[in-house]
């Protein structure tokens, strides 16, 4: 038995509630079960009852037995002296205020059913290979799900807007500063998400205002910064020698400048992914459009997105992948795969983040956004696509995400739609 479930079944009041009689037999009579309290103190605020006739109103306190009372030295602090009602599953001793009078118990066990009983422990207590109710969701009512997907999916989208808000708060609410640091985090992916980033934040964005019409300038920028330029005297590539010189010359004309701490890596990426191509990527986004912002995060159609976001490398990465090493010719364009993972993780978010901001309510036309993109692939996907259900967006592969981290593998059943209604069943 687990105290979370203690604090499921009283808060849905998952128990007979009719005939309930604290452990020295007085009638209790339940009105409101109060709020439910998720930092310290007692388990649940505001609660309203009758005991032996006697309205109460005060705190409620939850334990697996009696005795965690004195275990967790309750009597010691003030916060659980106005507990009108103790909750356990088994009561194993009389437990006492400060001013030596009872507090009235409630066994619990005596009032749940042996279903559900059944269910809860089927559901956390069964061998799993990747999920508590892998053999059960997708018996789960569509409509259910998709609901929770949908919750879960704002969940996300909120607990993204964390960074980006504090993001903003850095640069003084400068929204296009903002974007671009958020926006070189994820053309670094995994590997070089933080490298990047980093790199974004030692380049004050007023530079890239004044330089970002010049590509090979932005260019010499975004690599040198990284670290990627060495002062190398045997370079004989032009290309290498003029960004060189021309980062020398920006260091000169902006003090501000400063090299990052975080060179990017390229081992174990595929060559499409070198921080090489990535960076020209970034630069020609900015080289094409002056006012990024208002064409990604401004913008309702994601079309436009696309097509903003749909840019290639400079030439010399043609035929290059590295500096001074030549391959086969190819251009380096960005995929629609990766346009829909910048999508999904910057421009997505920050449309959230400004709407949020402004006081506007657009949930429903991003989640109307995210559902025109094709679900991501990855190891916790392909799980879930083992389990027979259906992705047929970036809905869901995002909600499935944030039910795996957040509730799956915390064991969060009690929390989650999912598990509530296989308790149900």
């Amino acid at each position: 038995m687990r105290e979370d479930f203690l604090h499921y079944l009283w808060k849905h009041g998952k128990f007979e509630n009719t005939k309930l009689n604290t452990t020295q037999g007085e009638v209790i009579q339940i009105f409101s079960v109060g709020e439910h309290n998720l930092n310290a103190g007692p388990d649940f605020f505001n609660v309203k009852l009758s005991i032996a006739g006697q309205l109460w109103a005060g705190n409620l306190e939850i334990h697996i037995k009696s005795s965690d009372w004195y275990v967790h030295h309750h009597e010691k602090d003030i916060r659980y002296n106005n507990v009108v009602l103790h909750v356990v599953w088994q009561d194993d001793m009389v437990v006492f205020r400060k001013d030596e009078s009872i507090i009235p118990t409630l066994e619990l066990k005596r009032y749940v059913s042996e279903k559900l009983i059944s269910n809860y422990e089927t559901l956390l207590k069964r061998e799993k290979k990747f999920i508590n109710c892998e053999k059960n969701i997708r018996n789960i009512n569509r409509f259910i799900l998709n609901n929770w997907k949908e919750r879960l999916y704002i969940e996300r989208l909120e607990q993204k807007s964390k960074p980006i808000f504090k993001e903003l708060e850095a640069s003084k609410n400068d929204w296009e500063a903002t974007l671009f640091r958020m926006l070189a985090k994820n053309f670094g992916l995994t590997v070089n998400g933080d490298a990047f980033y980093e790199m974004a934040k030692m380049i004050p964005f007023d530079i890239i205002r004044k330089i970002q019409h010049d590509a090979l300038s932005l260019e010499a920028l975004l690599f040198g910064v990284s670290g990627l330029l060495k002062n190398d005297n045997d370079v004989e590539n032009v290309y290498q020698k003029e960004l060189l010189e021309r980062f020398n010359f920006l260091k000169r004309k902006f003090s501000d400048i400063k090299a990052s701490q975080f060179t990017p890596k390229f081992f174990r990426l595929r060559p499409n992914n070198f921080p090489t191509i990535r960076l020209s990527q970034l630069a020609m986004v900015y080289t094409n459009y002056r006012n990024v912002f208002s064409k990604l995060i401004l913008s309702k159609n994601i079309e436009e997105t696309f097509v903003v976001l749909n840019v290639r490398a400079s030439d010399y990465w043609e035929t290059h992948y590295t500096f001074g090493k030549t391959s086969a010719y190819r251009k380096k364009n960005v995929s629609k795969e990766f346009i829909s993972l910048l999508i999904i993780n910057t421009i997505i978010p920050l449309q959230f983040c400004y709407a949020r901001y402004k006081g506007d309510a657009i949930d429903e036309e991003l989640i109307a956004r995210i559902t025109a993109l094709p679900a991501e692939k990855n190891q916790i996907i392909e799980k879930f696509k083992a389990l027979k259900l259906e992705l047929d967006s970036a809905i869901d592969s995002q909600a499935l995400l944030q039910l795996y981290r957040y509730y799956c593998t915390q064991n969060q059943c009690l929390h989650c739609a999912i598990g509530n209604a296989i308790l149900k069943s």
